[in-house]
């Protein structure tokens, strides 16, 4: 491919910034891709035997893989809110999808707390901090923080947004067209995540050929492979031929993983070609646990979709099932490439280690619950901490029957120690998650000094927070 005398000259110039010894590095370019409703084992590197994901498992050949990696909520909203924040849910008051009093009130013991939608545009996001850090940034997907143009992308720090806006998932489906007023319609039958990957693919292109000395931050957060389960048919039939393995067995499921993939493959062969693979962070994650694992709860969310086993339960619980997802990071020079690191990370993490990254520091005046992580993409550690979850709303089941997912909950992780309290009667769960991940065994009764102690940790925290609980039904 020819190279423009612009771009030459870019090339040039930076090359002699770089040799000048009082020149400071120039900070890496970063990627952030954030699957919607992917499980712990839903990519082939983390053990599935049936979805095909050749792109995510190449990029976890070249970086590292995080096993023990928690998103801060057991669905989207909170997530994402807690990744542009840098702070557990109590601080923004963003703790589920709409609103805690999901089901029927009968068949609910506590009133939730009151559940906010919408990201303050008074907080400092990610996005903005590296904005402010000379960043051009872009936000291609899912958002689901607040409407445009009150809270969009566009006004959290994001320069372009291509299809984020206030939905949890994609209005008109997945193909064109897409009802979204974000990401005008394209050709009759296209795919959504096919879309958005080109998008970004193009707006890297133009970037470098505008602007080859400053870094981007890109932020793919796709819909995919959130519901509605629509799928490319031919690839869907393919799937259908093949055995299914380990609780994976769903074709339009599995073509969607398939898609998405493809999606960060198109990402990372555009960075390639632009020879900008040497200078990029990338990192792969998913804003929750899978849809699937629900055992006996039946109802409508307890369609087979896909399974999160070994680990207990999915989407909307504080089980394992539904907070911990995949990871995969890769920073040239600095991770060692197919690594693997079991230390639990948590999604307020992102916003200090993306920071240190890009070479800016935190708001002095704003509180931040998450630690950067680059000691452990280098090879490294971190000190022992605790990692904590507020959950104080209900998500059903099956609304007609009143069984849930969850009942307003609260959990906290202390090395390999996890202890779950529900609020409606204060009972308490205890599992190892070194020996028993697939949290089988309650311990409670057995280590009541571990119970004991995690709860107090759980409780302070919550004081430190100012986490609000909800309070006992009057009826």
């Amino acid at each position: 491919m020819m190279t423009s005398p612009l771009r030459r000259f870019g090339f040039l110039a930076l090359a002699v910034a770089l040799l000048a010894p009082t020149a400071p590095a120039s900070p890496p370019n970063i990627i952030l891709f954030v699957a919607d409703d992917l499980g712990w084992t839903d990519l082939a590197c983390f053990g599935s035997g049936y979805y095909r994901t050749p792109n995510i498992d190449r990029l976890a050949r070249t970086g590292i893989r995080f096993t023990a990696a928690y998103t801060c909520g057991p669905n989207c909203a909170p997530t994402r809110a807690c990744l542009m924040s840098g702070q557990y849910s109590p601080r923004h008051g963003i703790y589920t999808v709409s609103t805690g009093a999901r089901g029927q009130a009968k068949f609910r013991k506590l009133i939730p707390v009151v559940n906010r939608t919408v990201l303050d545009t008074g907080i400092l996001t990610l996005a903005e901090r590296l904005q402010s850090a000379g960043y051009a940034t872009a936000h291609f997907g899912k958002w689901h923080l607040g409407p445009p143009p009150q809270a969009g992308p566009r006004q959290q720090g994001f320069d372009i947004n291509f299809g984020g806006n206030k939905t949890g998932s994609p209005r008109g489906g997945y193909f064109s067209p897409y009802k979204n007023p974000q990401l005008k319609d394209g050709p009759p039958g296209e795919n959504l995540t096919d879309r958005l990957a080109t998008e970004a693919a193009n707006v890297i292109r133009q970037h470098v050929r505008h602007f080859p000395r400053k870094p981007f931050f890109v932020y793919l957060p796709f819909y995919a492979v959130h519901t509605p389960i629509q799928a490319k048919q031919k690839l869907a039939a393919e799937y259908a031929k093949r055995k299914p393995a380990g609780g994976h067995g769903n074709p339009k499921y599995a073509a969607m993983v398939e898609t998405m993939d493809a999606g960060v493959g198109r990402v990372l062969a555009t960075i390639d070609e632009l020879k900008l693979t040497g200078e990029t962070v990338v990192i792969f994650t998913s804003d929750n646990g899978g849809l699937g694992g629900y055992g006996a709860l039946g109802g409508s969310t307890g369609r087979s979709i896909t399974d999160n086993a070994p680990l207990r339960g999915g989407k909307g619980m504080l089980y394992e099932g539904g907070i911990r997802v995949p990871l995969i990071a890769r920073w040239p020079g600095q991770t060692r490439a197919g690594a693997t690191c079991s230390t639990p990370i948590i999604t307020v993490d992102f916003y200090p280690t993306l920071a240190e990254i890009a070479g800016t520091t935190l708001p002095a005046d704003q509180v931040a619950d998450g630690v950067s992580f680059t000691p452990l993409l280098r090879g490294g550690s971190l000190p022992d901490r605790s990692l904590f979850w507020h959950f104080p709303g209900y998500l059903q089941a099956n609304a007609r029957k009143g069984t849930w997912r969850t009942t307003p909950a609260g959990a906290v992780r202390s090395g390999d120690w996890k202890l779950i309290e529900f609020f409606e009667d204060g009972r308490r769960e205890l599992y190892h998650t070194g020996r028993d991940i697939g949290e089988t065994r309650d311990l409670a009764a057995d280590q009541p000094d571990v119970a004991n102690s995690l709860f107090a940790t759980l409780q302070a925290w919550r004081t430190r927070v100012k986490a609000p609980l909800p309070t006992r039904s009057r009826r």
